[in-house]
Order: structure tokens, then sequence, then C-alpha cells
């Protein structure tokens, strides 16, 4: 499907129904003890439940934060990910002369609120260790793919066997990007004009943190946790 939606025509109900069509394409990974799931909060766990829960897959989150740019947070001079990597939008950052000094601050803000969350979504539990294990990395979208190319290389530190970039959306040439970063990219729609995820989504409320916690406590009853990280 390469058309964008109109007013009445989305590819997806809603979040979880978008996960549930993406588990279909991964069935490969499906019953595999050293496959494990991640999701990035908030919009991406919800998507990530369904994949995780029809492979019978543990679960877990991968925070990532944006990087706003002063006076127009919407757009991003970059992300910071789980492990402490900055990844940094050299194009936004070349083009808006933004000094080194402001990233710094963003950066430091937004690593604060990154551990703040990942302490308070998983109430206390350890983060599963992904070492040597095949991790499937979602997200609800990607428009920039700022966030998950953020998450990609902070994973990457981690020594995953595998890791597998998917998402119900998302521009072609956005997806094109991850082939040289990630071992596998599967973008269930590849439309030919994008202008946003939401657009694509008949649901796109705003997944609350509740949900987030509410859901990874949902997914330890139908898989194991796994070895913790230390």
């Amino acid at each position: 499907m390469n058309d964008v939606p109109g007013d009445s025509v989305h590819a997806f109900h809603d979040r979880r129904e978008a996960g549930r069509l993406l588990a279909g394409k991964l069935s490969k990974y499906a019953g595999r003890n050293d496959v494990v799931v991640l999701g990035l909060p908030r919009g991406g766990v919800p998507v990530a439940f369904e994949i995780a829960k029809t492979l019978r897959a543990p679960l877990d989150v991968f925070v990532v934060r944006k990087l706003g740019v002063p006076g127009q947070e919407e757009l991003a001079m970059g992300a910071i990910a789980s492990g402490g990597i900055l990844d940094i939008n050299e194009d936004v950052v070349r083009q808006l002369h933004i000094p080194a000094r402001i990233i710094e601050d963003a950066a430091r803000k937004e690593d604060h609120e990154l551990q703040r969350r990942e302490s308070e979504y998983r109430d206390g539990r350890a983060a599963i260790d992904v070492r040597g294990r095949t991790v499937i990395l979602v997200d609800d979208g990607l428009a920039t793919g700022s966030s998950m190319r953020a998450a990609a290389l902070a994973l990457k530190k981690k020594q995953p066997s595998q890791i597998v970039v998917t998402v119900p959306v998302a521009p072609r040439e956005t997806c094109a990007e991850f082939e040289s970063i990630v071992d596998e990219v599967l973008c269930a729609i590849t439309p030919e004009s994008f202008r946003a995820v939401g657009e694509w989504y008949e649901d796109f409320s705003q997944t609350t943190d509740e949900q987030v916690r509410s859901l990874l406590e949902e997914s330890a009853e139908f898989s194991a946790p796994g070895p913790t990280s230390s």
C-alpha cells in the first residue's frame, strides 16, 4: 500500500492491530528462546506487545528520548537512548547552526528523564539481558528515524546476536537507511508520500505510562523473562 490515506481510510485501526499484522510477518522468530522483543515507549509498546504475545517471546522497553530543537521541540536535532548513546541529526544541526552546548544541555536533561522512565516502566524489574540474543526492536512508525537510530546504536553496545528493526509504517527512504545499521528491517507499509505516522491509524491516541506498565506486567503471563542484565 503506497497511497496516502484519506480521512476515512487507514491502514490500521490501532497500534495493537498493527502489532498483530507485523507478528504475522515475523513467524520465523516464533517459539525461539533466543528472541527478545523491545518496544520504544510509549507508542511502540502496544505494537511490541502483540508481536511478543504471538511469538511467545519476552517483552521489555527500550527508552529513547528525542532531543528537540529549542523553540521547535517537534523537530529532532537528535536522540538519546538507554546506555548513554547519543545520535545527532547532523543535517538539522548544520542547517540551524545549533551549538554543541545546546545539544549537551538537552542531552543532560533528557538522560535524567530517560532513567526515571526506565525505573517507572519496569516497576523495579531489571532490564532483560540481550547479549547473544536476537532483538526485535519495535516502534509504531518512523518519520525521521532518529529515535530508532539511537536505539539501534545503543543495542549494538549490548552485543545482541542480531537486531531486527520492525515498524508498521515509514517512508521508504527511512527504512532503507537502517539496512546498513541493523541486520534486518521490516516496514509493513512504505508509502510514496508520507506526512505523519498518525495518518495511518484510525486510533492514534497517546499511550500512557500506566498502559506501558500494564502491558509489561501482562507480558510476564505468556513468556518467561529470560536473563536480566546486571
